[in-house]
């Protein structure tokens, strides 16, 4: 929330985003008083759920209440609507599959596109001026039929701005460039790690590699050594995605646009084409490939002796996923075991030290599914994270943090524009909020200028391992915390304990990355960047730090719709689960095992009147004294699953 207010001529307007109710009225929270202004329907002036506006604050009420209304929209959350086309007298229209978008949406004939009465369509909104009046749109895609998985997916994709297909020149551009190959004058001008022995470990399922590691123990120590131990040299390989989509060309412009790869539960949505993400700029085994590594000498402690950053080229010796590695490990033997074995554990090293020095465990359970060849769950799973997986996360994490302290440091003392991955300190009240929440639970922490140190949240997400409420309070500590983004202005990272962090590993997933390679090589090659443009680079920043939201959401609602689905085959079934939140209309269980959350309303509790209990977060039979509090363990059964609302309700057994 952006507070756009003047005291000089007592302007009223403030910045933020808004959320729509079900009912059609919204509301933009204050971050920094921790206030709600409610917006009626009448003054949203077309605005909807997740737009960034600025509204005109009215009086305060004499409750103390905050109105006012929406005079400006700045930013549009979604791209245009999913939903199923119909027809009423001679009026073709959409009802959106999104709940909070409190209008239909007007589709003239000539607009229709092919599309039939009956069918998933997606539609874009070309004239809305006013709220009382329904919007005119266009169908821009025909998807399918309502429930087919091809066509829900498509639809959360779409409503995020995120295509599945390129466009025809892209792809041209795209085969063009996967054809250069490797030139002679690539190979001298850069450094030959070919020798170096090196692979890469992925996900199962992954089909594009951004990262690399190389390993040679040194054959002798270096003066900085003498007497500490053995030396190794670590290469941190990345793809050279910079050396193939060149600045202002098509491929770099759509690149930019996109800003991300998106990973839906069955399909990734690249950021590049697959003849780049998959082929020449994938760093697949047993090929030459380009790459921008930083390269460091560490002892066995994982301290750093030297370091070097450049363009390189590799040749990956082999393809781990992080199964056969982690297998490798347990073992104890197989194919580089030694150079794995040593790699983790100089990983381990640079966690305990990364906790050390104030990281945060922000860590969060993935859920994963697996499908039937029509896209429905067989099953739900939380994938498991092992040695490999923190292996590989601590080394990124090394060359990210090197990199932006290498690009913040200048012999001649002058600065220059760099992308920093910044995460703010959290707002103080949402702290004092999860303070008190904490101890309503029986957890006292300290508060240190308004803020809980690091090492007592760690402390307690450790005390709380095998606690049934800790995946509910690990929830409640990442709500409070800023969200990381983007920026020319460093202000370090508060969750990793960073002075200086930026991502410099994935340039074929995130346009960030292509930006920070770039300015990275005119930073080596001493080619300063002039002032005059900075504020481009912000506005890549603000750019990107959007499109990350917007995948992420739509990642979200593609989990969400799968879990509704998985329970709508299992209706009558009976579950384990946890109680995740109390409110005043009811409880919300988590399954133990799918992390399907659905809800039990008061209405549906028939053995008894409940009263809620806000300050104990719990609820209490009037007569039995029956008590459901946050974190008990309960047994239910799925009462029904609603694919349209996507909400799963249970009821108590």
């Amino acid at each position: 929330m952006k507070d756009t207010r003047n005291n000089k001529n007592s302007s009223r307007n403030i910045e933020g985003i808004i959320n729509i109710t079900h009912k059609g009225t919204g509301s933009v929270r204050l971050n920094k008083e921790n206030q709600v202004i409610e917006i009626d329907h009448s003054f949203l002036k077309t605005a909807c759920n997740g737009d960034t506006v600025v509204v005109l604050l009215h009086p305060k009420k004499k409750d103390g209440t905050l109105s006012g209304e929406v005079v400006k929209i700045l930013n549009r959350s979604k791209k245009g609507y999913g939903g199923v086309l119909e027809k009423e007298n001679d009026t073709y229209f959409l009802i959106p599959s999104d709940l909070k978008m409190y209008s239909d949406i007007i589709i003239p004939e000539n607009k229709l596109n092919g599309a039939k009465i009956g069918q998933k369509v997606f539609v874009t909104i070309t004239l809305w001026l006013d709220t009382k009046k329904a919007p005119v749109g266009e169908v821009t895609k025909v998807l399918g039929m309502p429930m087919e998985h091809n066509a829900e997916m498509e639809a959360i994709a779409l409503e995020k701005g995120f295509n599945s297909t390129f466009p025809p020149f892209i792809l041209n551009e795209a085969q063009k460039v996967s054809q250069l190959g490797i030139t002679e004058q690539d190979i001298k001008s850069r450094r030959d790690m070919r020798s170096s022995t090196t692979f890469t470990i992925d996900p199962e399922d992954a089909k594009d590699f951004d990262d690399a590691i190389s390993f040679r123990k040194l054959p002798s120590f270096s003066k900085e050594g003498v007497g500490g131990g053995s030396h190794y040299e670590v290469g941190i390989h990345i793809a050279d995605v910079s050396h193939y989509v060149k600045l202002g060309t098509d491929l770099d412009i759509e690149a930019r646009h996109r800003g991300t790869s998106v990973y839906l539960v069955d399909r990734t949505i690249p950021m590049l084409p697959e003849e780049l993400s998959n082929g020449i700029c994938s760093l697949n085994p047993q090929v030459d490939r380009l790459t921008f590594s930083v390269i460091f000498e560490l002892d066995k402690n994982g301290t750093i002796h030297k370091e070097w950053f450049g363009r390189t080229i590799i040749h990956s010796d082999k393809r781990f996923t992080y199964e056969e590695a982690q297998k490798i490990l347990d073992n104890k033997h197989g194919t580089f075991f030694e150079e794995l074995s040593t790699l983790n554990n100089i990983a381990k090293k640079l966690l305990k030290k990364r906790f050390d020095e104030g990281a945060i465990s922000l860590e969060q359970e993935e859920v994963k599914f697996k499908l039937d060849s029509n896209g429905v769950p067989l099953s739900v799973y939380v994938k498991e994270r092992g040695d490999t997986n923190k292996l590989i996360e601590e080394l990124m994490l090394l060359a990210n943090r090197r990199v932006a302290e290498h690009m913040s440091r200048r012999k001649d003392g002058t600065q220059s524009v760099f992308l920093y991955r910044v995460h703010d300190f959290p707002n103080k009240e949402k702290i004092k909020d999860l303070a008190s929440f904490l101890k309503r639970l029986g957890h006292k922490v300290r508060l240190i200028n308004g803020i809980i140190p690091s090492e007592e949240i760690n402390a307690l997400i450790v005390k709380l391992e095998h606690s049934p409420i800790r995946d509910t309070i690990h929830s409640a500590i990442i709500r409070t915390m800023a969200k990381a983004i983007y920026s020319t202005k460093n202000i370090g990272h508060w969750g990793l304990g960073f002075k200086y962090y930026t991502h410099f590993t994935s340039p074929i997933r995130r346009y960030p990355d292509v930006i920070v390679h770039r300015l990275l090589a005119d930073f080596l090659e001493n080619k300063p960047i002039p002032k005059e443009r900075w504020f481009e680079y912000e506005e890549m920043c603000q750019e990107a730090s959007n499109r990350e939201k917007e995948a992420a959401e739509a990642e979200r609602a593609s989990i969400k719709y799968k879990q509704v689905e998985y329970m709508s085959k299992r209706i009558g079934e009976k579950y384990e689960g946890i109680i995740t939140g109390v409110t005043e209309w009811g409880l919300y269980i988590e399954d133990k095992q799918t992390k399907c959350e659905g809800m039990v309303r008061m209405r549906d509790l028939k053995d008894d009147y409940y009263i809620f209990d806000k300050e104990g977060m719990s609820i209490r039979g009037r007569k039995s004294h029956k008590k459901y509090t946050l974190g008990d363990k309960v047994k239910f059964r799925i009462a029904n699953a609603d694919m349209n609302k996507k909400t799963i309700d249970y009821e108590i057994q």
